[in-house]
């Protein structure tokens, strides 16, 4: 392979994106508390802290702040690295700006914060930046505390349709298919192009035709190979595997104060108390 199609092959946004997936699978494998509470219990937290940071009204800014304790404390815990985390928050934040940055537009009400008169919809814009960020950092810290395979097990224990679990299932295994074909089908074309960056207008339809084939081709042997092996729409937990004290101590924590950060304003609260004290 020629070294500059090497190089290009190797910091191509595509296999970087391969590599990442796979790194935040590897995170799972760790060895602390968090990775060892049953994959329901992260389920229910999961879900419960999703339900209360989308449960706040469009201009509540500063009552979302406290809930940056529960990411912040699960990273800790977990030994999770922060880096790959906000690179992948980054990744999305264009889109979250891009939903929401024309409501102060839709919303031109002025209110006044202290000192600064500001349209009411800058208030809804932050609140859609900062919920859609503490969703995908649960997302993603669910995912690296517990993998796919446990937390589809997860799913499976608290009653979700088996379809919609195989489904789930499958589509990550299958993206990671797609997107490896992907990979080699680019690189083949680059090294018959004398290394060339980028794809012709002329190609993109018959490498779109090769990528459907190839992908259904690959896709049919994993799925025999997956059969052969037992595969039956779900991966059981080992026996014996059950929720304790520690997930119901674990549960019965967060879920309290997600419970109070909801009924009542923190931040609020805590901005009487300090002027208070120093007043």
């Amino acid at each position: 392979m020629p070294r500059q199609v090497e190089r290009h092959f190797h910091s191509s946004p595509l296999t970087n994106a391969i590599r990442d997936m796979h790194r935040m699978e590897s995170l799972s494998l760790l060895d602390t508390g968090i990775h060892r509470l049953h994959p329901v219990t992260k389920l229910i937290t999961t879900i419960a802290f999703l339900i209360a940071a989308l449960s706040f009204e469009r201009h509540a800014v500063g009552r979302l702040l406290p809930l940056f304790l529960y990411p912040l404390v699960i990273a800790a815990l977990a030994d999770l690295p922060w880096k790959p985390f906000l690179k992948r928050l980054l990744a999305v934040e264009p889109l979250i700006v891009g939903i929401g940055i024309l409501n102060p537009l839709f919303d031109p009400v002025p209110i006044s914060i202290g000192d600064i008169t500001l349209a009411r919809g800058w208030l809804t814009f932050l609140s859609i930046v900062l919920k859609t960020s503490l969703a995908v950092l649960a997302a993603l810290q669910l995912i690296a505390c517990t993998g796919m395979e446990r937390m589809l097990s997860g799913m499976h224990l608290l009653g979700m349709p088996r379809v919609l679990v195989m489904q789930i299932s499958l589509t990550y295994r299958y993206i990671t298919v797609l997107a490896e074909e992907t990979g080699r089908l680019l690189t083949a074309y680059t090294l018959r192009s004398s290394g060339k960056r980028g794809v012709r207008a002329a190609a993109w339809g018959s490498l779109a035709g090769m990528l459907l084939l190839r992908s259904f081709d690959r896709a049919q042997r994993v799925h025999q190979a997956m059969r052969l092996r037992g595969y039956s729409g779900y991966a059981p937990l080992p026996p014996g595997t059950r929720p304790g004290l520690r997930d119901a101590v674990f549960l019965a924590c967060w879920l309290s104060w997600f419970v109070l950060i909801r009924l009542a304003d923190l931040p609020l609260l805590l901005g009487r108390w300090m002027t208070g004290f120093f007043g």
